[in-house]
């Protein structure tokens, strides 16, 4: 028989109880700020980390664009093979690509951090391509960098203009699986953007090797001066093949020289526009569309 408590032991054993559920309470407690601290020490080293390449490439002199992209824009034809070109050596202008009459020549200025540039690439990703599946049109991607003021300070933009080089050197036939990957993943504005790493991890999904110095490129942020600079041509001096057309806003389309007008979102209206681009293919120019409303 359990013998009966008296009042003075039933409070000893109550505070006891309080006791040991006050050290939990704390215990769990102090976990608790351990791990906040941590996570929050680890999200500002890949901050710091971030921030420190681009201190490093904002003094960094200008170097060599990358490969297969002379045009600062990599050429992407039928069966998503790209074209190869030398890079464009350091204080050189960049090469245009040559106009032809067999295919439509499509070029996009997109920057990775730009919400329409998503918008333009859901709606017409498909018949994007189908044209070069097919054979009927070559793309050629420019990437840009206007909104790195839209990340937070770790210019997203510019890393992943840089990134976009980095592929087009180390594997330019899986640029489009990339670019593809990119906007899939695309970070709103006015975050941190994707980590190095993260896009790094991005190429690896869309089945690119990133071994062979295509990790260390991206990390190194290599072609950032090249990024700001191609930007900054591309935003103030005419297209080239175009009326005096400069990509100060994004996306920028044009075909066969001609500026898409139309709604980003608005797939037949783009759709359209090409045909009507690839009908005056050797013969007199038509009159352009006008912009669609919306």
């Amino acid at each position: 028989m359990t013998e009966k408590l008296t009042k003075n032991e039933r409070r000893a054993q109550a505070r006891e109880q309080a006791r040991k559920m006050q050290e939990e309470r704390q215990r769990r407690e102090r976990l608790k700020k351990g791990l906040t601290v941590g996570g929050i020490i680890v999200a500002a080293v890949a901050i710091v980390a971030i921030v420190a390449v681009v201190i490093v490439n904002s003094i960094r002199p200008a170097g060599p664009g990358p490969e297969n992209m002379a045009s600062n824009g990599i050429v992407i034809g039928q069966d998503f093979v790209a074209e190869r070109t030398a890079a464009t050596p350091a204080d050189a202008e960049p090469t245009p690509t040559e106009p032809r009459d067999d295919v439509v020549q499509i070029e996009i200025y997109l920057d990775y951090m730009c919400p329409v540039c998503g918008t333009f690439d859901e709606a017409n990703r498909a018949t994007l391509e189908q044209l070069m599946q097919t054979g009927a049109a070559t793309v050629e991607i420019h990437p840009i960098t206007i909104l790195d003021r839209a990340s937070l300070g770790t210019k997203f933009s510019t890393r992943a203009a840089s990134a976009a080089g980095c592929v087009a050197e180390f594997a330019p036939d899986q640029f489009w699986a990339f670019n593809s990957a990119m906007y899939d993943n695309q970070p709103a504005e006015s975050t941190a953007g994707l980590t190095n790493e993260e896009i790094i991890g991005l190429a690896q999904g869309a089945g690119i090797d990133t071994e062979g110095g295509l990790a260390d490129c991206i990390n190194e942020g290599r072609f950032m001066s090249w990024a700001e600079d191609a930007t900054v041509r591309a935003g103030t001096q005419p297209l080239p093949g175009t009326d005096g057309v400069v990509a100060d806003r994004t996306p920028t389309v044009i075909v066969n020289g001609q500026k898409y007008p139309g709604s980003p979102a608005d797939a037949a209206g783009f759709q359209a526009f090409v045909t009507a681009a690839a009908g005056q293919q050797g013969g007199e120019p038509t009159e352009t569309p006008a912009p669609s409303e919306g």
